[in-house]
């Protein structure tokens, strides 16, 4: 069962997304703040698993700090929840390690739908933001191109890095030895410009939240 921190000003926020994690019944809420400068002793101290973080809680700078936990605690997913459009910082809250972003306005079972997505692995942004992140505004240069100009072998290589396995694993899984799931590494790292295996996972989790 999944660990849930709310940090979240607003108690009928806190109140709605622990109703739903609880009817959902595959999420423990462990805790919940009302203000940032609580958040990293917080963090060191609980066990947490997906972090829900409102993006104007007080005493904290939720974009920049997320850089901040994910170099602490890089195992915790991020969901961050906003009252201002997802158009104004969602892309920001991705590119410091945010694995979804949810306007404040959003039904509580789309806010479900964002945890069980991140849960699961993936990315969440709304359909609009999805498509323009992996496209980069260009059909000919986005991440959506050069995914498909990729070879059935290294998306399947990309899949199970996205999937947590290690060298040795993928390695039995496509017969094949490990120098040569090395290979496929460098030429999906070189292929989709990603500057370190992090990143390259974070580019297979959000081409798999994308209908490509």
């Amino acid at each position: 069962m999944d660990k849930v921190l709310i940090a979240d000003h607003h108690p009928i926020t806190r109140k709605g997304i622990s109703s739903i994690l609880k009817a959902e019944g595959n999420y423990e809420v462990t805790g919940y703040i009302s203000d940032g400068n609580d958040l990293l002793k917080i963090l060191t101290k609980t066990e947490v698993d997906i972090l829900i973080l409102e993006i104007d809680i007080p005493n904290l700078n939720s974009i920049t700090a997320i850089k901040a936990i994910k170099r602490e605690f890089p195992h915790i997913k991020v969901l961050v929840l906003s009252c201002h459009p997802e158009e104004m910082y969602a892309l920001s809250a991705i590119k410091y390690g945010a694995a979804g972003y949810v306007a404040k306005t959003a039904s509580l079972q789309r806010v479900l739908d964002a945890i069980n997505q991140i849960q699961r692995g993936g990315i969440y942004l709304n359909k609009a933001l999805s498509e323009r992140l992996v496209n980069n505004g260009n059909s000919t240069h986005g991440l959506a191109y050069k995914y498909k100009k990729l070879s059935s072998r290294e998306i399947e290589v990309l899949n199970l890095l996205s999937n947590g396995k290690r060298n040795k694993e993928i390695a039995s899984h496509l017969d094949i030895n490990e120098k040569t799931v090395s290979t496929y590494k460098m030429r999906l790292l070189k292929k989709l410009e990603a500057q370190n295996v992090a990143e390259l996972i974070k580019h297979a989790r959000l081409l798999q939240s994308t209908s490509i």
